[in-house]
């Protein structure tokens, strides 16, 4: 008995690019015989123009578990889509393949010039899956929890507003470490030391490392290094009570209003994003690939 094969679409509608991309890759599956689901209804009319493979597509509700069931998620866009995405795809534990139609793409496994080749992979299930740590984030405001969330990459506490400097104190397995004003404090993964920790100063992590970063932003103090601590640790990020108010976003897209006196607590996850994998090189050559990095010496690449 042959059971049906199902791919969950997500797609970053807003680009040429990426209309092109998501018809092609609609068509190919369709023709391979694997159906498509997705969550908006404009995105199957974005696929589906002509009704061609409408057949194939079913549009199901973000609030439910629309992964669930299916072999994975397929996502067309950059990172921003991407993290989306694992945000559907963790509950069930469904791993992600990212196809970069953005910039970097620092998350995405294959480039749009791979296309063809990366649908066929998908068709002949020729990939492997590796688990990415992430981090469970709880909120407390005197004493009482009134948030509970996670990230992949970061959760960061920043200030709220641009006038203002956030009085911060950071603890590490309840123990303090330092305070001070600053723009905010990034609390990442391996995975995330790539993305906005590394724009604030932090050092890159490679993923199968089990660690977590801290990385204050624009910090005013004489010590306000990023630290790297044990994936055990639990970081608390304090709010100062006779301060301003901050707020908490996990990568990028869930915030929360955090008011004087929050407190931000930051563990390892206990569920991790499964990410599917199409090439067996080191995480040392992605790492030059996606940033570009010179890998001759100077005067390698400046004869006279």
């Amino acid at each position: 008995m042959t059971t049906e094969r199902e791919v969950l679409l997500v797609v970053h509608p807003d680009r040429d690019a990426t209309r092109e991309a998501a018809r092609e890759v609609s068509a190919r599956l369709a023709k391979a015989g694997i159906r498509l689901r997705v969550i908006e209804e404009d995105v199957r009319h974005l696929i589906d123009p002509d009704g061609g493979v409408g057949s194939m597509c079913t549009v199901l509700a973000p609030e439910g578990d629309p992964a669930a069931g299916t072999e994975l998620v397929l996502v067309l866009g950059g990172d921003g889509t991407l993290l989306r995405a694992a945000e559907l795809a963790r509950p069930a534990g469904i791993p992600v393949l990212g196809m970069n139609l953005g910039r970097v793409g620092f998350l995405a496994e294959a480039d749009s010039d791979a296309l063809a080749d990366t649908v066929q992979r998908v068709v002949d299930r020729d990939y492997h899956v590796e688990e990415r740590m992430t981090v469970d984030v709880s909120v407390t405001v005197h004493g009482v929890e009134v948030a509970r969330t996670w990230a992949l990459n970061e959760a960061s506490v920043e200030k709220s507003t641009r006038e203002r400097v956030l009085d911060a104190l950071i603890e590490v397995d309840g123990r303090p470490v330092s305070a001070f004003g600053c723009d905010g404090v990034l609390c990442a993964t391996p995975t995330g030391s790539t993305a906005y920790a590394f724009s604030a100063g932090g050092p890159i992590i490679w993923p199968d490392v089990e660690a977590l970063l801290v990385v204050p932003s624009n910090a005013h103090a004489m010590f306000a290094r990023p630290l790297v601590v044990s994936r055990d640790s639990v970081i608390t990020v304090g709010i100062d009570p006779d301060g301003s108010s901050a707020v908490l976003t996990c990568d990028g897209t869930r915030h929360l209003d955090l008011p004087p006196g929050a407190r931000v607590t930051v563990v390892c996850g206990r569920v991790p994003v499964r990410l599917v994998r199409l090439w067996e090189g080191p995480f040392t050559d992605r790492l030059v690939h996606k940033f570009s990095l010179p890998v001759k010496s100077w005067r390698e690449r400046h004869d006279r």
